[in-house]
């Protein structure tokens, strides 16, 4: 099982999904840190993913080689994450056969309702626990 955490900027969120992962998940399970800059994949990789790459190129090339893709909701908009997420990057995730278990975090102009307000916390916990529910239905 392939696992790709998503992030860019700073690389917090994929920095903290990651560590709870690494913490419950079984070791064969690989995850792949992809960010739109090197500093949000290096971040990711400290976390504890076993492979990165960087930028464009590499989540479309990237994006339909994975079971399951963790990120913010955003990393499916267009110019996401002040500009770093291209239009292609955010095509190649939103189409990809890949699950996607995502986070409703969005900054600007796009609102999502019918959601809870809850803090990062919660929500990672909440990731989580779809992601191993996820992963024993497709081992076992």
């Amino acid at each position: 099982m392939r696992i790709a955490v998503v992030d860019g900027q700073g690389g917090g969120i994929g920095k903290h999904i990651m560590e709870r992962l690494r913490r419950e998940m079984p070791p064969e399970v690989e995850f792949l840190a992809l960010g739109t800059n090197a500093l949000a994949t290096s971040v990711i990789l400290r976390a504890g993913a076993n492979e990165g790459a960087t930028g464009e190129n590499a989540v479309i090339y990237n994006a339909s080689r994975v079971d399951l893709i963790l990120g913010p909701v955003s990393i499916l908009f267009p110019h996401a994450m002040m500009g770093e997420l291209t239009p292609a990057m955010a095509a190649a995730l939103a189409t990809s056969p890949a699950r996607k278990i995502l986070l409703p975090l969005v900054r600007g102009p796009v609102e999502l309702v019918g959601l809870r307000p809850e803090p990062l916390p919660h929500l990672i916990e909440e990731l989580v626990q779809r992601v191993k529910e996820y992963v024993a239905g497709r081992c076992c």
